[in-house]
């Protein structure tokens, strides 16, 4: 379904000008630009934004507010794509005719935890578990360094229910929390770990 440029020019290589052939493609929709070098079928009218996403920028895995909407843990419907990268030092936003797509860069050490393979329209694409979901959308958060301010942001901010963060993973949080090095996770543990106390 995503066709490189090289690819399209291969195909197109018995045209007398390829470039100019694609070049109509594109305008008659035939064929979708998502971004420089990279093509959808215009014709194929199902395709996966969550496949795409690793197209568009990578290496990624999606993840954030859009991951943790897919699981149900936030009440809005994100209609942006949001995705981790590492090794990148730079967020990036594409804006295509499929869709938004957000890349937010993690440090290297956290990129491998906590990321599950699945499918979609017979396409793979790789999607943090809620508990990844969740700590990578922390690390972005700013300004949060004591557990009233991370009341404020899980219930306010988020809208996230209590209940279905004290029914995640308790052993994936220990395992993430020395891995993210900053201050708001050990608070988020000690918070985790009462409440779960609690429940």
């Amino acid at each position: 379904m995503y066709k490189d440029h090289m690819t399209l020019m291969h195909e197109l290589r018995d045209y007398s000008s390829p470039k100019a052939r694609l070049t109509r493609m594109i305008r008659s929709g035939e064929v979708i630009q998502i971004r420089r070098g990279l093509f959808l079928d215009g014709k194929v009218d199902s395709y996966s934004v969550k496949s795409l996403a690793a197209v568009i920028y990578g290496p990624s895995y999606i993840s954030f507010e859009y991951a943790l909407s897919y699981y149900g843990l936030i009440p809005e419907r994100v209609n942006v794509v949001t995705s981790a990268v590492y090794n990148k030092n730079k967020n990036r936003a594409f804006h295509t005719p499929a869709g938004d797509f957000h890349y937010y860069y993690l440090p290297a050490r956290v990129f491998p935890y906590g990321v599950v393979r699945a499918e979609e329209n017979g396409e793979s694409y790789l999607i943090a578990t809620p508990e990844k979901a969740l700590y990578d959308t922390l690390y972005k958060a700013k300004g949060i360094s004591s557990e009233s301010a991370l009341d404020s942001y899980l219930f306010e901010d988020l809208r996230m229910e209590r209940d279905s963060i004290i029914g995640m993973q308790k052993e994936t949080f220990h395992l993430l929390t020395p891995l993210y090095r900053k201050k708001i996770f050990p608070i988020f543990l000690d918070w985790f770990d009462k409440a779960a106390g609690n429940a």
